[in-house]
């Protein structure tokens, strides 16, 4: 089953760019034939000449980032995007949800509605669609969420997963936390799971992990595509007796979004370090699953800074702080193993019930896939995706910090003469507050 990946706006192109070309260049080492089809096959289809072209539609409202995707993809060598796979404009969204949303969308609406029916038909068989896309502009924000709706429209029995690049913390745009909170109050109704990865998060990567001088959008997206890499290729699950997985997408859902309150996933990735330490370290798993274990308890994203403190406690016990350290409670986490001695791998420690909700069983929550075939150069690496309270903190401060804006009308103005009202803001603010009560009042 395939997997048709919508790009929108810079950052969605930038990193689906990077996605494919990790994915092409792991699928193509050596010995790895069935591993090599079933990602082949997964992610992109073959010409008559036998080349490679992604399961891709590029979107933007300007060219020059798609041109540069295009390109970048043609110089690999390994794979391309399709001649007629995209859609552009002369003119951007402004950074304006609304303008993206209102006007942009519904404009172009039958053009790329055009171009995902195509992708769609070179499927044998459509395991869902994948939107990438920021949160903080207003073409991946306004653009993505238009195009998402539109896609639950014409394929309402398929399954979207949403990716969203969420914003530096200090600031990229004056009015990202507007354009935030009116993306994910929508797609939280549109989409069935909601991937974030933080920017914040993958700069500390780049730079204490990584040890990367001079930090560069390339250099966080390519961060985000190795983690999604390490989620979206081949595994075997519990129940495919040794045959990788089919439903890439639809098998992600089912393993974690049991509840339409909770839709949002974050990853961990272990090790991380940069490409010429490789082959000068050596990897346990019981060492990379008890750091990694710890990570997720203790929230913390990278080996760095794990708080060694945090435990368990029992459900009486815990308590859930928007400010200080406290223990991140889990809905449901999926495992995935990749490398040499997979199979020997012990994950009884994520099977932990104190991990968990009190009202969902570990043995529903907890979900490991495994591939013995290593990723990303790594001779054993591990990759977590939680629906846990690990973005309660960040979703809050968004939100805190548009609602003091909205309090004074701050750039109200913007939104309102495209056609989004007041209304509508305390509509989505009130959404968004359901979902940090809903996180929140997990135990």
């Amino acid at each position: 089953m395939s997997v048709v990946t919508v790009q929108l706006g810079q950052c969605g192109n930038q990193v689906g760019q990077e996605l494919f070309d990790i994915i092409c260049s792991d699928a193509q080492e050596p010995q790895r034939k069935t591993y090599s089809t079933a990602s082949c096959e997964r992610f992109f289809h073959q010409t008559t000449q036998g080349e490679l072209v992604a399961r891709a539609v590029l979107i933007d409202m300007e060219p020059k980032v798609i041109n540069q995707s295009l390109t970048k993809a043609a110089k690999s060598g390994r794979w391309k995007y399709g001649d007629t796979s995209y859609f552009s404009q002369k003119q951007g969204s402004g950074n304006n949800w609304a303008n993206g949303f209102c006007v942009h969308g519904p404009c172009h609406r039958e053009a790329v509605e055009e171009l995902v029916r195509r992708e769609v038909e070179r499927c044998d068989r459509l395991a869902g669609l994948m939107a990438m896309m920021s949160v903080a502009g207003g073409t991946g924000s306004g653009v993505g969420t238009y195009v998402t709706q539109c896609l639950r429209d014409i394929y309402p029995k398929s399954f979207i997963l949403n990716h969203l690049t969420w914003p530096y913390g200090t600031g990229e745009v004056i009015v990202q936390n507007y354009n935030s909170v009116l993306t994910l109050a929508h797609l939280y109704q549109l989409s069935d799971a909601i991937l974030v990865h933080e920017n914040d998060t993958v700069h500390r990567i780049c730079s204490q992990l990584l040890n990367i001088k001079q930090i560069s959008f390339s250099d966080v997206n390519r961060v985000i595509a190795q983690q999604l890499g390490g989620i979206l290729q081949p595994a075997l699950t519990a129940d495919s007796h040794g045959v990788y997985s089919r439903n890439p997408l639809g098998e992600l859902v089912s393993a974690l979004v049991c509840h339409p309150e909770y839709k949002l996933l974050s990853v961990c990735t272990i090790p991380q370090m940069p490409s010429s330490s490789i082959a000068y370290s050596t990897f346990s798993w019981p060492g990379l699953l008890k750091h990694l274990r710890q990570m997720l308890i203790s929230n913390a994203k990278m080996e760095e800074g794990i708080d060694w403190q945090v435990r368990p406690l029992a459900g009486s016990e815990r308590t859930r702080s928007l400010t200080g350290p406290s223990f991140n409670t889990s809905l449901a986490n999926l495992l995935i193993l990749r490398g040499k001695d997979v199979y020997s791998a012990e994950t009884g420690g994520f099977e932990d019930p104190a991990l968990y909700t009190s009202w969902l069983s570990s043995g529903e929550a907890f979900n490991l896939w495994k591939s013995p075939v290593p990723f990303n150069k790594y001779e054993k690496s591990a990759t977590l995706v939680s629906n846990s309270q690990a973005l309660l903190k960040p979703l809050d401060n968004m939100v805190g910090k548009a609602w003091n804006m909205f309090a004074s009308r701050a750039y109200i103005h913007q939104y309102t003469k495209f056609g989004i009202s007041e209304e509508d803001f305390l509509d989505n603010f009130t959404s968004l507050e359901q979902v940090i009560s809903s996180y929140s009042q997990l135990c």
